[in-house]
């Protein structure tokens, strides 16, 4: 190879090499979440221990290639060791972690868990992590040894590493937005691999005869000793430990960032990757410009303290005006949206554009004092290997300190601030006087003392805030409205229910639980307000375990039961939804699974074929699975892609619906273990045990008829509907990455999907009732109670409310009285009426008896309209 072609040659190495690190850990850290949970233990560990092997390879590793004469059949042999090991993964990731998942259990200790998902994600991880930590010190060695005569960027770390991260960025877009949607992980980690494969092969063939001493070690000898030039032992520490702590500091600036941001952008898996891009591309192009304008321009020396200092400085206060741009995150978000329109891609460049303001200037600074360092390194004849895994090491520690310890302990702003401190009391004391170091002092004093706290709370006007706590995982806020309405949120965009919400969330609870004939025992993923498990805790005999991520969520629910304390009947668990119930040995007769938003990171972890499975394996033989679904926040391709998964694991399912809401559609999916359907009589038992103990309340489940009516699909209409749709898995998650389309760009009205959704579904009475129950007269009622439910939905879609009783009376009275005609059973139409009649009553008594006499005539059974009649008769005899 010419010499002119070398520095090409090997930045597009380190370039592909950048591509498939990035991409392994991507793929790496999603198939281990699966089976080690979600929890923050679980997560950082995963980080940490990719970190940590990266950094057993640069320490270990990175000097003995520097001293060996043939750095090139290394770099070829730490490629051909990441290939080879992360082909082996492909096969062995699923296995290993159902041991692991055995070894944590159903509810470890956080030193336990952590414990155990560090040692062994690092273990698993090892060889390949450590090989990876050792490519850019091996490449290193190889430029090194190119003649003297070459250019020094030719041979500069700082456009190795640059290119390496390049390349890391390429791979975090690419597989985001087309690798991982498109093939899955277990292909783009097989792309990955043939990526490091190319590697190894061009490594040897083109870089073979790169051998012999270092130029700077034939430069060494043959230039005289001089006392000056020896580095004391005091230098090295003092250079190592500023490695340490930037790669502490770095990575813990990122960690805080993107917890922050997540307050305000969409968090779905776009989101991580855009800002995870951005950081890099901020330190690619920051160690290419030193490595063109400063490296370039003069030999490095290891006397650069001035310019490392005055680095230390500048990122000092970059990190504070991105800090300080956070304030505005939401208002910035805004204002790109109102000038370029609300779409998928505008949503993203917002988001891109938020990232950019945070992470560009500080991680561009990041960059150019990563190479600085470098430089000195070498001038000082400090091994870069060391010095890479020093620096590794410090950013393996970050996640910890910073996401577990420090950002929940201190918030947001404290934890900030302490990096940019922590950049300052790098710079040498002799120093700290010039206006370099004292004007980022002075501003981190004033942000410190003046700025608000970092939180993003909506609060309508009149009203308060009556919780709020920065979690590990994420920020949870309960805030009242001027009606005394509360919400819960989680990092203020995820409404997880509210207190005017109670009537539907227990619907969710008890119909499942009243579809069962017997149930002693049901599980609830997913804790929410807490309404739905709390219902479900009072009906008689039945015990009830619910699992919640989030412990700040578990917290915030006491505040949605206020008047009531806990059913002992009901056990709250911190934990994992997934882990739990692939960990856990109990058999439940009912299991529910709360209505996740499909497109927040991590959930589309709860609608996969192999969840499906493991919940079909805690069932009783006789146990059903409700697994609830948020038409208002899901789009109808990825509804079709999780029925399709449903059905893998629950042949004979089933579809209702929780309310008959426009604006907030509610999908149940029904499977059972067993193929049996269900009895009417048999659900009487049920519901009168509820009734009885007032769980049901005013749900409108007072009879069979309701509870069975609430269907809308049977198997075969869901295998219609379904069709060709791909499953969603955990090696191809295809919800994960359609789903947040819709979060960004809405394109449809929830009762637009929902009405949609009705018209391609169908259900009989032989798809529902077990051979017994399915009577000629049985078949006619539920029948008409379907076409009454349908008709009521319909009728609703162009209703303009207003306060005016007559307004409303002429747009729904005729649709709601031709829904009673259809069917005597069919109770929802029933009371919006008798409210219209109520307020009519006001205005024109003439209309309201009416209305009254309609309704009475429609219902004959129920006793409200008749005795709204007697009390409008009353004054006149």
């Amino acid at each position: 190879m010419t010499a002119a072609a070398r520095p090409a040659a090997t930045r597009l190495l380190m370039t592909a090499s950048g591509f498939a690190g990035l991409g392994y850990q991507i793929v790496w850290t999603q198939q281990c979440g699966l089976w080690l949970g979600h929890e923050a233990a679980a997560v950082l560990a995963v980080i940490t221990a990719f970190f940590g092997g990266l950094a057993a390879g640069a320490l270990l590793l990175g000097p003995r290639i520097e001293r060996s004469a043939q750095p090139a059949r290394w770099y070829a042999a730490c490629e051909l060791v990441v290939a080879l090991w992360s082909l082996l993964l492909i096969a062995l990731m699923s296995p290993f972690g159902d041991l692991v998942l055995q070894l944590t259990g159903v509810a470890p200790s956080a030193l336990r868990q952590w414990s155990l998902a560090f040692g062994a994600t690092f273990v698993l991880l090892l060889p390949a992590t450590a090989a990876m930590g050792a490519t850019l010190p091996a490449m290193a060695g190889i430029a090194a040894r190119w003649p003297t005569a070459a250019a020094p960027r030719d041979r500069s770390i700082a456009a190795l590493y640059a290119c390496n991260t390049l390349g890391a960025v390429i791979g975090v877009l690419a597989i985001a937005f087309w690798l991982a949607p498109t093939f899955g992980y277990a292909r783009t980690a097989a792309l990955c691999v043939a990526l490091n494969l190319a590697c190894a092969v061009a490594a040897w063939r083109l870089f073979r005869t790169a051998t012999g001493p270092s130029a700077a070690a034939r430069s060494a000898q043959q230039q005289p000793a001089s006392a000056g030039s020896s580095i004391s032992g005091a230098g090295s520490r003092g250079l190592l430990l500023r490695f340490a702590v930037t790669g502490l500091l770095g990575i813990g600036y990122e960690v805080l960032v993107v917890r922050v941001l997540a307050q305000v952008a969409e968090d779905t898996v776009y989101t991580f990757a855009l800002l995870l891009a951005v950081y890099l591309v901020g330190t690619a192009a920051g160690a290419a410009m030193y490595a063109r304008r400063v490296h370039a321009a003069r030999a490095p020396s290891h006397d650069d303290e001035p310019v490392r200092d005055r680095l230390l400085a500048a990122l000092a206060m970059a990190c504070l005006i991105g800090t300080g741009c956070l304030w505005g995150a939401e208002a910035l978000k805004t204002f790109v949206l109102q000038q370029l329109g609300t779409h998928m891609a505008t949503a993203l460049l917002a988001e891109a554009v938020l990232a950019l303001v945070a992470f560009g200037p500080a991680t561009m600074v990041m960059g150019a004092l990563f190479s600085h360092l470098s430089a000195m390194a070498s001038a000082q004849g400090l091994s870069f290997g060391r010095a890479l895994g020093v620096n590794t090491l410090g950013a393996m520690t970050a996640p910890l300190l910073f996401g577990v310890l420090l950002f929940p302990a201190l918030g947001p702003k404290a934890a900030l601030l302490l990096v940019v401190a922590g950049y300052l009391l790098l710079i040498d004391v002799r120093q700290w006087r010039r206006a370099q170091v004292m004007v980022p002092t002075a501003a981190l004093a004033v942000v410190a003392v003046l700025a608000p706290p970092l939180a993003f709370v909506d609060v309508p006007d009149g009203g308060r805030v009556l919780r709020y706590a920065d979690g590990v995982m994420a920020a949870v806020s309960v805030v009242e409205d001027a009606d005394g309405v509360a919400r819960l949120r989680i990092d203020n965009r995820q409404q997880e229910g509210s207190s005017a919400t109670r009537r539907v969330d227990a619907r969710q609870a008890l119909l499942p639980v009243l579809l069962h004939p017997a149930p002693a025992r049901a599980l609830f993923l997913g804790l929410g307000t807490g309404v739905t498990a709390s219902s479900a805790a009072e009906v008689p005999g039945l015990a009830v375990d619910a699992v919640e991520l989030l412990p700040e969520v578990i917290a915030a629910a006491a505040l949605f039961r206020p008047e009531a304390a806990p059913s002992p009947r009901l056990h709250v668990l911190a934990a994992d939804a997934r882990r739990y119930v692939r960990a856990s040995d109990a058999r439940y007769d009912v299991i529910v699974s709360d209505n996740f938003h499909p497109a927040r990171s991590g959930s589309g972890a709860l609608y996969t074929v192999e969840h499906f499975r493991a919940v079909r394996e805690r069932l009783r033989d006789d146990g059903l699975f409700c697994q609830w679904l948020p038409l208002h926040q899901l789009d109808l391709a990825s509804l079709r892609s999780i029925v399709q998964s449903y059905l893998v694991a629950f042949p004979n399912a089933r579809a209702l619906l929780a309310n008959n809401s426009l604006q907030t559609p509610v999908l149940g999916l029904i499977g059972r273990r067993d193929a049996d359907g269900f009895a009417p009589a048999r659900l009487r038992p049920p519901i009168e045990r509820a009734a009885a103990s007032a769980a049901t309340g005013r749900l409108g489940l007072d009879d069979e008829w309701a509870v069975l009516g609430s269907f809308i699909a049977g198997p075969e209409a869901l295998r219609r509907y379904a069709g060709d749709a791909a499953a969603n898995t955990d090696d191809h998650p295809v919800v994960a990455y359609r789903a947040p389309r819709l979060a960004y760009a809405p394109d449809s009205r929830p009762q637009d999907r929902l009405t949609t959704l009705l018209s391609a579904l169908s259900i009989t009475p032989d798809e529902l009732l077990t051979p017994a129950a399915n009577t000629p007269e049985t078949a006619r009622r539920l029948a008409a109670y379907w076409q009454a439910r349908d008709r009521f939905i319909a009728s609703g879609r162009n209703v303009r409310p207003s306060s005016d009783p007559r307004q409303m009376a002429a747009q729904v009275a005729e649709p709601l009285l031709a829904v009673l005609r259809i069917s005597p059973d069919f109770r929802p139409a029933y009371d919006p009426l008798l409210l219209i009649a109520r307020g009519l009553a006001r205005v024109d008594v003439d209309a309201a008896r009416e209305l009254l006499n309609a309704l009475q005539r429609a219902q004959p059974a129920r006793p409200e309209a008749s005795a709204a009649l007697l009390d409008l008769s009353g004054p006149a005899g």
